[in-house]
């Protein structure tokens, strides 16, 4: 009986140190990467073609306004439209330094955060053209 009793403390013990090392690893890579985020807010409009975007903060462009095929990516940062082979190498500390891409999908819009986000991939369905949402560099938020 009491080895059984002293295995199943050793198994929980080494459940509990590696929740433990798991999680501080999780929130060290979390640390790093938001110490790392400066601050960007656009406003993305679904269109029948593709979106409009307005800059609110951490660019050095407005307004952006192109069509997208389905499944089609386009790179966006800083300083605008970009190509993911040709990212503009100018830093200015005056914008945010970021890159992501944005897909039109059949049913709305997925973003793939590549430089500057705290996320990886997003995405939200559409329902109709004209809908926004606004992206910043922690994720999407809907706008009522």
């Amino acid at each position: 009986m009491k080895t059984i009793s002293n295995l199943t403390l050793t198994l929980f013990k080494l459940l509990l140190i590696s929740f433990i090392f798991a999680g501080s690893n999780w929130l060290m890579a979390q640390g790093v990467k938001s110490g790392d985020l400066q601050d960007f807010k656009l406003v993305v409009e679904n269109t029948k073609t593709g979106f409009n975007m307005q800059s609110i903060e951490g660019t050095a462009w407005k307004n952006l306004s192109f069509n997208l095929s389905n499944d089609q990516a386009q790179a966006i940062d800083e300083y605008g439209m970009t190509d993911l082979e040709q990212v503009n190498p100018k830093k200015d500390t005056n914008l945010a330094d970021f890159l992501f891409t944005i897909i039109k999908t059949n049913k709305g819009v997925e973003l793939k955060g590549i430089e500057g986000t705290a996320w990886e991939t997003l995405s939200m369905t559409l329902s109709f053209d004209g809908e926004k949402f606004i992206v910043d560099q922690y994720g999407i938020k809907t706008i009522q």
